[in-house]
């Protein structure tokens, strides 16, 4: 397995299940990983945590993350996941939310370096592929200890490291830091895979020459745009009009009748997750190069406000549109519509009985929240 020269698909919770990484594969991910999955809930036989192990035949390459604190549940776990195809395992010390590290997982791993060390080595020794390791800078910014934290990982044997370019107390409220990353890069020989900001192929070839990282790593870049992998892939911008957008958003939809089946219960399952994507979909701007290349040198455009001033079509307006109650007709049009017209036919009639106002279509944060 190497690390370096990819392009991976971030370990998105909620957003990394199964249909939606196979639309990434589709347009041109060729590494993917799991959600990241509570190692106790794995061990347990969990249906709903075991069902996030699960790999597609068509993810020519498959990695699994879990979030652990204890070495034996760790080991157990990452075989579970070795089982059902993972070409390697990732340990989740980065997450911010609350459940996780009130468990002492996730973010809370940093504030103990040497435990970490510990945890990693014992799964190294223990398991069958590679194991790396996901990080922040830090738990706050007066406690930035990314360096001492990738060191001791270093040590430990895992085979690379992800560094997310903010602290635990950031979330995503502030810019990444790539002269952080730079920084680790510097200081480190095994790979490491920068993580942070990626909205556009000219960012993801800028971040990498300026850090020097072995490979890149998308994450609410992918959720507003899955092609984003081919835009890396070929160096330029592809930008999907209105129509072909519902074409590749009816194509999500046959991934998740398949995985999810098309009965009720099913309906049921899916519909758990599409209006959250489409709350990411709607963010979808084309940034070209030509247009955006210098506004994002003096800030990355996953953190810039842009106001809608350009005259578009009414499918493009509501595809653009941020209210939740329409995400949620949108999902049920594409889920019961049988072909694309359909699909645009009834497009027609939510945007006919759901206009957008002022304060809805003026301005939109491409990837704010």
């Amino acid at each position: 397995m190497d690390f370096r020269g990819r392009v991976l698909l971030a370990p998105l919770t909620k957003g990394g299940n199964l249909p939606f990484r196979r639309l990434c594969v589709a347009y041109g991910c060729t590494t993917t990983m799991s959600e990241m999955a509570y190692a106790f809930q794995v061990v347990r036989k969990r249906p709903t945590e075991l069902a996030l192990l699960r790999k597609h035949a068509d993810e020519p390459c498959f990695g699994v993350q879990i979030a652990a604190s204890k070495p034996d549940v760790a080991i157990e776990a990452g075989r579970a996941a070795i089982e059902r195809g993972a070409s390697w395992i990732d340990l989740n010390c980065g997450c911010p939310i609350h459940d996780v590290v009130r468990r002492g997982m996730g973010a809370t791993l940093l504030q103990r370096p040497a435990h970490l060390g510990r945890l990693v080595e014992t799964m190294v020794k223990e398991l069958s592929v590679p194991v790396t390791v996901k990080i922040r800078l830090g738990w706050s910014e007066d406690d930035k200890n990314a360096s001492e934290v990738a060191r001791i990982i270093e040590e430990s044997g895992a085979k690379a490291l992800s560094v997310h370019g903010r602290t635990r107390e950031q979330r995503y409220s502030k810019a990444a830091d790539w002269d952080w990353i730079a920084k680790i890069v510097t200081e480190r020989t095994i790979p490491v895979i920068g993580n942070g900001d990626i909205l556009t192929w000219y960012e993801a070839r800028d971040m990498q020459l300026k850090s020097g990282c072995a490979s890149v790593m998308v994450g609410r870049g992918a959720l507003i745009k899955p092609w984003i992998f081919r835009e890396i892939a070929e160096g330029r911008e592809y930008q999907p009009n209105a129509e072909q957008r519902i074409g590749i958003y009816r194509q999500w939809i046959g991934y998740q009748k398949e995985h999810f089946r098309i009965d009720e219960k099913g309906r049921k399952r899916a519909m758990f997750f599409m209006p959250w994507h489409l709350g990411f979909l709607c963010r979808y701007r084309p940034l070209p190069a030509a247009q955006y290349y210098e506004q994002s040198k003096v800030h990355p455009l996953m953190q810039t406000r842009l106001v809608d001033l350009d005259e578009v079509s009414t499918l493009e307006r509501l595809l653009r549109d941020p209210r939740e109650q329409v995400h949620q007709l949108l999902a049920d049009a594409l889920w019961d519509s049988v072909d694309d017209a359909e699909t645009i036919a009834r497009f027609h009639t939510i945007a006919a009985a759901h206009p957008p106002t002022n304060s809805e279509s003026a301005e939109v944060a491409v990837a704010h929240g």
